[in-house]
């Protein structure tokens, strides 16, 4: 299937779960992540994971199971956050802390409000947690079809580790994958965790 008839069904598909299935499979992802970390000794070090935060609407993988796991035992990991930057199409970076006031953009993304807005060392990120609404068994994602991951992915953060949160399991194959298109090293569903490279 195409990106386009992808993304129609898994917006489709994600629309039809149930806050409780949301919850739960958020819950696994977040556990099967934090396995992921142990095992790969990245828990120990001091590093910045980016990540995303949910749009509740569109029940997206609840990352503050992660986020609020990571404040609660991981003192030495520090949380980054994007700010979507319409005008110059691209993802503007601060640090998020427990006491960071939030605010709704028009699309649903919570983001931190302008007097809360402290600028992340994008040489810090060591992990990209990825936003997405399906991928195959290679490593390619279907995002919302805007590219701003896939920019900041290859122009900011090319180094990061990028590893994708999915609600479903992989699809067979994504037919129209194009070279500006950033694979992801890893993605982490509720049943398991896959390695790509």
């Amino acid at each position: 299937m195409t990106k386009a008839e992808l993304r129609q069904k898994f917006l489709a598909k994600r629309k039809a779960l149930t806050a409780e299935e949301v919850t739960r499979k958020s819950q696994h992802i977040a556990s099967n992540f934090f396995a992921y970390l142990e095992q790969s000794r990245l828990a120990d070090t001091q590093i910045i994971v980016h990540t995303f935060l949910p749009i509740k609407r569109r029940n997206e993988v609840d990352t503050w199971t992660i986020i609020n796991s990571i404040w609660t035992n991981f003192s030495q990991i520090q949380i980054s956050v994007p700010v979507t930057d319409e005008y110059n199409n691209q993802l503007l970076n601060y640090t998020l802390f427990p006491s960071t006031a939030l605010v709704e953009n028009r699309l649903g993304i919570p983001e931190p409000v302008i007097s809360s807005r402290y600028e992340t060392d994008l040489s810090q990120i060591s992990i990209v947690l990825v936003p997405l609404l399906a991928f195959d068994p290679f490593g390619n994602r279907v995002g919302y079809g805007g590219g701003y991951y896939d920019r900041f992915l290859a122009n900011s953060v090319p180094n990061s580790l990028k590893i994708g949160l999915s609600l479903f399991e992989p699809v067979e194959q994504i037919n129209d994958v194009e070279g500006t298109d950033v694979k992801l090293d890893i993605c982490v569903t509720s049943a398991q965790t896959y390695i790509f490279n």
